[in-house]
């Protein structure tokens, strides 16, 4: 529990109040010094974005993860847009994502906000355009870019071909319930050439 209220920037008094219990209850908890009903674990688990059965996971049985392209949960392709996510479940420190665009493909007709601190988008191939707040960059492959993810961005592959990103966010903010959202991932067609 510790391990994630800390990559989320949470004291423990203010996970109490998200949880209704207190900073004194959290820290015995987190010190295997008390222990806590289905409840306040559901609650816990809520406010860390996180599943219950997060919370008993031994984070040392899992040093070496590989994730095969084909095993990437995905969410339904929007706007030519297919967000597939890289990181394991559950996050902790960042989450990374790899869009991949049609072309004129865009993560949305708005901009859009969310959590976290710090955001980078980088152009794995193709050309995009990313607009924040007022300004707008054109990227190629190999670019990057960072900013607030409190700014609103949209991202569109302006190239005549497909185009591929990946996004860094840190600290990871995606609650399970965002993550149950996505799906076993489906291959591009024509095998993703452009």
């Amino acid at each position: 529990m510790k391990r994630f209220r800390l990559a989320r920037r949470l004291s423990l008094r203010q996970l109490g109040e998200m949880t209704g219990t207190s900073a004194s209850f959290l820290s015995q908890l987190e010190r295997g010094r008390s222990g806590a009903s289905a409840s306040t674990l559901i609650h816990i688990a809520v406010a860390l974005g996180i599943r219950v059965a997060d919370l008993f996971e031994d984070a040392d049985a899992r040093t070496h993860i590989v994730l095969k392209r084909s095993q990437r949960p995905a969410l339904p392709e929007n706007r030519g847009c297919r967000k597939t996510l890289v990181s394991q479940r559950p996050l902790h420190e960042f989450e990374v994502y790899i869009g991949e665009f049609d072309i004129g493909g865009s993560t949305g007709e708005l901009p859009y906000t969310h959590g976290g601190n710090h955001e980078m988008l980088v152009v794995l191939r193709g050309i995009v355009e990313v607009n924040l707040g007022a300004d707008s960059h054109v990227l190629e492959e190999g670019d990057s870019i960072e900013y607030a993810p409190s700014t609103p961005h949209k991202t569109t592959n302006i190239g005549n071909g497909r185009a591929e990103v990946m996004w860094i966010i840190a600290p990871a903010t995606s609650a399970a319930a965002e993550l149950d959202r996505y799906v076993a991932w489906k291959p591009p067609i024509n095998g993703g050439k452009a």
